[in-house]
């Protein structure tokens, strides 16, 4: 077992790393995105959800437990010329504004407890895209504590108060070589005022 701290785990691999690409969710349903507004990515990594939100003309915020993260994508973000800031935190304890972004997005992280103050964060008519690994998986792909993998159909308990726009968790149902296998994607808008 690793005594190294997990921020510097983190930090480790991002060094090294490039960004990647964003996530389904998002890439498949940029078309619900609002024209302008906040948006904030959670848990971002390198950001490649966020650098797209960004192309996108929203002005962002990415939040990662890792500063090197933090740092890489941020220079990358001032290089070309995009609207976003970083924060190195814990999101766990971070405080997060209530009704100030219009999108959040999430992808392979998951903490149940977190899930109240995202959606409080939501403006009315906000979009939450998020994307993470399920129970129900046909490789051994994403993480190996089942702590970090939603059970069947538990996003949409856990995103219970917004409009379903998008939903789409298939399991280990039929061919698995085919299909969207090992996730569980969503997108909720939160109800607007009447």
């Amino acid at each position: 077992m690793s005594t190294i701290p997990l921020t510097e785990k983190w930090n480790e691999l991002y060094r090294s790393a490039t960004v990647g690409t964003p996530a389904r969710v998002l890439l498949d349903n940029t078309h619900l995105l609002p024209t302008h507004g906040a948006a904030l990515e959670i848990a971002c990594g390198l950001g490649a959800n966020a650098l797209l939100l960004a192309t996108q003309g929203l002005q962002v915020e990415a939040w990662d437990a890792s500063p090197v993260a933090i740092e890489k994508l941020v220079a990358h973000a001032t290089a070309h010329r995009l609207p976003l800031s970083g924060r190195a935190c814990d999101v766990m304890v971070t405080p997060i504004n209530t009704n100030a972004y219009d999108v959040i997005v999430v992808s392979h992280f998951l903490e149940r407890e977190l899930m109240p103050r995202l959606l409080a964060a939501l403006r009315p008519n906000g979009l939450l895209f998020y994307q993470t690994f399920t129970i129900a998986r046909v490789d051994d792909s994403g993480p190996r504590n089942p702590a970090f993998r939603l059970e069947d159909n538990e996003l949409l308990q856990l995103c219970a108060p917004l409009r379903v726009l998008v939903y789409r968790e298939e399991g280990a149902v039929g061919d698995g070589t085919r299909g969207f296998r090992n996730l569980a994607t969503y997108i909720g808008q939160k109800r607007g005022i009447n």
